[in-house]
């Protein structure tokens, strides 16, 4: 058998990649097989195989995906000038973003089922977790020092944040008509005005 140039296995893992996500759009991680994927893809299961060991290798694989699109967007923000309320804004809009696609909130909300009995994989997303609050914190620290947010303990709302955008997709999934986004943006907006200096 022909050896696969490297982009074309890139591109066959990415075509894998995002048909996991159309199906976990319309059901449970949990629910959905390697079949269901691999018909989704129009790749063969051994093709799959080539790719992840296991169902459970390919929920790490969307996670790390989901985690490094936010990681880029917290890049993409920090680099702006920018006064550190906006940063948290611009971040808050970008989570809320991520949460309304259906494939991402059913993933994280699975994921939060797994992470119960997985400690490998609750060690690897507290991680990413972990992360992201140190660079939250360190955008409310400087605000405050500057004088554009009033005092608040840093790291407490940079927790917040982050358990609020996992916590809505997760209500999310539990029922998608409890709420409307367009209302949490403005909500949230309207919090982050309120530290404001």
């Amino acid at each position: 058998m022909p050896k696969l140039r490297p982009e074309v296995k890139d591109a066959r893992r990415r075509n894998l990649l995002e048909a996991a996500w159309r199906c976990a759009a319309s059901k449970r991680f949990a629910e959905m097989t390697v079949d269901d994927v691999c018909a989704e893809a129009g790749l063969s299961k051994g093709a799959f195989y080539g790719y992840f060991e296991s169902k459970d290798d390919l929920l790490v694989a969307l996670l790390d995906e989901d985690s490094a699109a936010i990681d880029r967007k917290l890049e993409e923000i920090g680099e702006e000038e920018s006064s550190g309320v906006e940063r948290l804004r611009r971040f808050s809009r970008a989570m809320l973003e991520h949460a309304e696609d259906p494939g991402r909130a059913q993933v994280r909300a699975d994921l939060w089922a797994a992470v119960l009995g997985e400690p490998a994989l609750r060690d690897h997303f507290a991680a990413s977790g972990s992360r992201r609050r140190v660079r939250l914190r360190g955008w409310i620290e400087e605000g405050v020092r500057a004088g554009e947010m009033r005092e608040v303990p840093a790291n407490a709302l940079a927790s917040l944040l982050l358990a609020t955008a996992d916590g809505l997709m997760l209500h999310a999934t539990l029922d998608p008509g409890a709420f409307r986004w367009r209302n949490i943006r403005r909500a949230i907006d309207e919090l982050l005005d309120g530290i404001g200096a």
